[in-house]
């Protein structure tokens, strides 16, 4: 997002947050309706430009909002979402990316509340590689013929009642709306969103063997130094790097393996 939307996204999650805070509200259940909301914005493109039309005045979209969202949503979603619309927004699908952070967001917030965060971010880990070493799932859960009914049954029957409900709706989420990304980056952003509940960075570290509880609290603690975050890592084993880690945060790769020293050796002979 760029400029404007920044801004309307920061806002946006002071306002989520304001809102989690408060006994009265329910998380999770603002979570639901905020994906309803983001369904229709994502479905109603001629909408959602009128709601980020900078001709249009913020009263005049905030009313509309209640005109369309009050006896379908409970009124913590409606507040938000006409605060949403009151902000100027660069592009009018920044605000549905908006909305599917905010959906995700208030979803990990009630695991956190239910003390089980932990749990989300290593399940969301652990799928993510199960879908890399499955090409069958993959294929099945990407494919843009199928319908999302069967997807969704699918999720049920791997996740159902092998991992938090929350996990559960994040992942069906994800794949019955994917909006354009890969399953692989949609896996990603959502486990960057639940490091940034904790106020801390997420550590991809693959290794050739097993690393010890001594190793990882090092690692952590060398990796919370370098970027001024608390880490959550997150293991992989892969017996093909040969020796040493490899470390992923974010777009960036920190490779101290033997293969990679191996691979750039041969880089520079091809290169003679």
């Amino acid at each position: 997002m760029n400029g404007a939307s920044r801004e309307a996204l920061s806002a946006a999650r002071e306002r989520l947050d304001a809102l989690t805070d408060s006994a009265s509200v329910d998380p999770a259940a603002l979570a639901e309706d905020l994906a309803s909301v983001t369904s229709l914005l994502d479905r109603e493109v001629s909408l959602r430009r009128v709601l980020t039309d900078p001709v249009q005045g913020e009263e005049a979209k905030a009313d509309l909002v209640g005109r369309l969202l009050n006896g379908q949503v409970q009124g913590a979603a409606v507040d938000l979402v006409s605060g949403m619309v009151r902000s100027r927004w660069s592009q009018s699908r920044d605000l549905v990316d908006a909305l599917e952070e905010l959906t995700a967001t208030a979803d990990l917030t009630a695991a956190r509340g239910a003390g089980r965060l932990d749990s989300v971010e290593d399940e969301l880990f652990r799928f993510g590689r199960i879908v890399e070493s499955d090409a069958g799932l993959r294929a099945a859960l990407t494919d843009r013929a199928a319908p999302a009914s069967a997807k969704a049954t699918l999720l049920g029957r791997l996740l159902g009642g092998r991992a938090e409900a929350v996990t559960e709706r994040l992942v069906i989420r994800l794949v019955t709306q994917p909006r354009g990304r890969s399953l692989e980056d949609g896996l990603r952003s959502l486990s960057a969103l639940a490091a940034a509940r904790r106020d801390r960075m997420v550590a991809v570290v693959t290794s050739a063997v097993p690393l010890t509880d001594a190793q990882q609290e090092r690692l952590g603690t060398a990796l919370a130094r370098i970027y001024g975050r608390q880490m959550h890592l997150n293991l992989d084993v892969d017996p093909a790097v040969l020796g040493g880690i490899s470390v992923r945060i974010g777009d960036e790769v920190i490779d101290g393996t033997i293969q990679e020293r191996l691979d750039e050796a041969n880089r520079q002979l091809g290169g003679r």
